[in-house]
């Protein structure tokens, strides 16, 4: 009779649960979807305040303020897909 079949079988029915969906990945997908809504809200903010300024309705406090964190949100979305990117391109470097 032939055992590594069985062992096979075995290991097989071991490894099988890796192979199943971890229950934080909604967690983590909740949270880059609150990520790009905060991202998204905050772009609209400046471009309202950017309007706002050129027909005269705001004040140019408010508007440097949401310059600013219209940059650093567009920085920091930057600074992510830089580190996503070199994260992919070193994956493609592993050897096979």
């Amino acid at each position: 009779m032939d055992t590594r079949g069985l062992s096979a079988l075995q290991n097989y029915a071991l490894a099988r649960p890796a192979t199943r969906p971890d229950s934080n990945s909604d967690t983590v997908g909740a949270a880059l979807r609150g990520a790009a809504t905060d991202f998204a809200t905050t772009l609209k903010q400046g471009e309202d305040a950017a309007l706002s300024a050129m027909t005269g309705d705001a004040d140019p406090h408010a508007l440097v303020q949401a310059l600013v964190q219209t940059e650093l949100a567009v920085e920091a979305a930057v600074t992510v897909r830089n580190k996503v990117v070199e994260a992919y391109q070193e994956i493609l470097r592993m050897p096979v």
